[in-house]
């Protein structure tokens, strides 16, 4: 086993150590005193009882901390306010425009004490050597900071690959807890490539994470016959009842992709045990972090949404950590466990006044003290769009040798900002193009491969985005290691493709020749080395100029990265054409009679 030093075994020095503390025979470092306890393994609250810390780790809860009190001892007195265990995050997604550094200044201060990150982003683009300089980047922060390792499912074939040996040196990891979340469409349609890895991952003593949306009955059930433990897709009470009857974990989502919590609330009402229901956040943006908060914004709502305040925080602290079976070292206050702490004023108000990470004050009264590490990332994480030379406008051309005027054609359709559908249309060819219509709003997409085979790209078209002038285009593309691009015109599209050549990753909408608005991600072409408040002035610039061009969507720029996600339905696009998520098949944009 990889050590990293997150989750090591307390030394019997240590152990000893606690013992004494226990007993009152050694002094503690700290010890929290006059507070009201949160015991989330019996879901009491405890009056008037203490808390003795040694180091990392808590000696004593009881009504006789005082007994550990000596001169050295940092006494912080609670004052009849409430402490609870520190929040965990289960599921959600650090690896997306901002570094864990900028992430950190404001997670810490809620009172979020762990999080478990999916990887995957870093490893489309560059491979291992990516994802161990990215795990690198969360070592060593004032919170602790777990991974999943990337299940690869992608709609491109060559995104997929991932040799064994490689996933045995991540799963060997002690801060690698499980394979992350697998689409369970790829499951069931390729389970000769998802398969092995799935016992790879098990047989490492490692959880299998799930992805089931839309699934259900037969598929469902034979999606977590393969070993599936949780999944965060469900979005009301009833599918998160026939998840939680095959013996799921259920990751209740209230993030920036989607807000759950306030449907699935309803499941409170049915009387069922919620002990494997767990709130995540499936990934903050910048400006909801910086308004709302992170874990401590979830809980407020769970409780506003009418579950109990003790089962909402078992919802946000031991549940997560039974999930990933470290309930033996987090999730609780108690004995041997990290002192993981956060001082609320009672459990209605989650307003974290002081937040206590493993035996350290690191946040007072929403000021941090203890300031996230930053990284410096490696040369190849800096340079990760390897396209060899700049796009031209002719890259952007659908030819067809038809001789017809017209041509049947498959064009992806936005059913909503998220979802799309397939549609068929007979669209004229003019001097052997095909063209966007922006009367008929029908733009061209491309993806445009940036690491396995630099500069492959197919063109498509998509209807319902509404861009009437201008491009869009992102190095950020899910699931795939493309640039995706949407435009009204090729020469456009390539500007906007060429100026993320130029930044080494970004997202930049154009027109005319011109830069409108921009976003530099160079750090795997996925996240940006700003401020975040800079980096969510720079979103709601891009969000104005994608309007000014006709885009009604919410988060226009999230619309275009999904394009070439592999879970979201139905019909979506990757450097090797069109892919039709029903079937896994890859289709081609001329339907061929």
């Amino acid at each position: 086993m990889t050590t990293t030093g997150l989750l090591r075994p307390k030394s019997a020095t240590e152990t000893h150590q606690l013992m004494r503390v226990a007993l009152g025979k050694e002094k503690a470092d700290l010890t929290v005193v006059n507070a009201n306890v949160v015991n989330v393994y019996t879901g009491e609250i405890l009056p008037n009882f203490g808390i003795s810390i040694k180091g990392k780790w808590i000696a004593y809860v009881g009504e006789n901390a005082g007994d550990s009190i000596g001169h050295q001892t940092e006494v912080i007195d609670a004052e009849g306010q409430t402490v609870i265990p520190g929040l965990i995050d289960g599921h959600t997604h650090i690896a997306w425009m901002f570094t864990a550094a900028e992430f950190l200044k404001y997670a810490i201060a809620g009172g979020t004490t762990t999080i478990v990150t999916e990887i995957l982003e870093p490893f489309f683009v560059c491979g291992f050597e990516g994802v161990v300089d990215f795990l690198a980047s969360l070592k060593d922060q004032p919170i602790k900071i777990l991974a999943t390792a990337p299940a690869l499912v992608s709609i491109s074939r060559t995104a997929r690959d991932m040799p064994p040996e490689t996933l045995a040196k991540l799963l060997n990891r002690d801060d690698i807890l499980g394979l992350g979340e697998s689409y369970w469409q790829a499951v069931l349609q390729v389970p000769e490539q998802v398969l092995p890895r799935f016992e790879q991952a098990l047989a490492a003593g490692k959880t299998l994470e799930g992805h089931s949306a839309g699934a259900s009955d037969k598929k469902l059930a034979a999606y977590v016959a393969g070993g599936i433990s949780s999944c965060h897709e469900p979005i009301n009470a009833d599918q998160v009842l026939e998840r939680l009857r095959m013996g799921l974990h259920i990751m209740v989502r209230e993030g920036s992709i989607r807000r759950d919590l306030a449907e699935i609330a309803k499941i409170k009402d049915t009387g069922i045990d919620l002990r494997r229901l767990i709130l995540s956040t499936d990934g903050v943006e910048p400006r909801d972090l910086i308004e709302k908060g992170y874990m401590e914004f979830v809980l407020r709502k769970a409780i506003e949404y009418g579950f109990d305040p003790v089962a909402a925080i078992q919802m946000a602290t031991l549940n997560v950590a039974e999930h990933f079976s470290l309930d033996g070292v987090i999730g609780g206050i108690a004995p041997g466990r990290y002192a993981d702490l956060v001082i609320i004023p009672d459990v209605q108000t989650i307003d974290a006044q002081m937040v206590i990470s493993s035996g350290s004050v690191v946040a007072n009264k929403g000021t941090l003290l203890s300031a996230p590490r930053r990284h410096t990332f490696t040369t190849p994480s800096m340079n990760s769009i390897n396209l060899p030379r700049d796009m031209k406008p002719s890259d952007f051309i659908i030819r067809t040798d038809s001789k017809t005027s017209h041509v049947k054609v498959r064009i992806i359709d936005m059913v909503t900002d998220l979802v799309t559908a397939e549609l068929t249309m007979q669209w004229p060819v003019i001097n052997g193009r095909i063209n966007s219509d922006v009367d008929q709003d029908v733009i061209k997409v491309a993806a445009i491969d940036r690491t396995h085979n630099p500069g492959n790209i197919y063109v498509g078209l998509i209807k319902g985005y509404g861009l009437k002038s201008g491009a869009m285009a992102c190095s950020s593309a899910w699931d795939t290691s493309d640039i995706i691009v949407v435009g009204a015109d090729d020469a456009d599209m390539a500007g906007a493709v060429n100026r993320i050549r130029a930044l080494q990753g970004g997202a930049v909408v154009y027109e005319n020749g011109e830069i409108l608005a921009e976003l530099p991600l160079p750090i795997f072409g996925v996240m940006s080395d700003l401020p975040i408040e800079t980096i969510a002035d720079r979103l709601q610039e891009i969000k104005i100029a994608v309007s000014d061009l006709g885009v009604a969507f919410p988060d226009p720029l999230l619309t275009l990265i999904t394009l070439t996600g592999a879970a979201i339905p139905y019909l979506r696009i990757c450097e090797e054409g069109l892919v039709n998520l029903k079937d896994g098949r890859t289709v081609e944009l001329i339907i061929r009679s």
